[in-house]
């Protein structure tokens, strides 16, 4: 018989606090800013959990979270769609749909810029994967 999982019985927003909980360094400070500023630009916007991580959506994939020893990484599914004129994508540039940011131990978020890029996934969701 299967052991139960015990993730099964949390909502997603308990799975990505407990994520963020489990981070015990600044790794979790990080991905809790995160969630914030990604709240703040989107309040409108879902939190689900899939591949074990935190992921936002809304009409589709907008970003997901991934906890590394070293980084924090930030991916964003339409990346590549998407204008970066302050150049916050820093990961994953060579790939055809998504583009990701790495956030390192006392790097800057640059939360500003940060939320324009979620507001633009978002948009770029609701817009049917069409450009404004």
């Amino acid at each position: 018989m299967k052991q139960a999982n015990m993730n099964t019985e949390l909502t997603p927003e308990e799975l990505i606090s407990k994520q963020i909980a489990d981070l015990a360094d600044w790794r979790g400070e990080l991905l809790a800013r995160l969630r914030e500023l990604i709240h703040e630009a989107a309040p409108e916007i879902n939190e689900e959990w899939k591949w074990d991580t935190a992921v936002w959506s809304k009409k589709g994939n907008v970003a997901a979270a991934a906890a590394f020893k070293d980084h924090l990484k930030l991916n964003f599914f339409k990346g590549a769609a998407l204008e970066d004129p302050l150049g916050l994508f820093n990961a994953g540039l060579d790939a055809k749909a998504t583009r990701a940011i790495d956030f390192s131990k006392g790097g800057d978020i640059r939360e500003s810029a940060l939320k324009d890029l979620v507001r633009a996934a978002v948009a770029y969701n609701l817009a049917g994967g069409k450009k404004n």
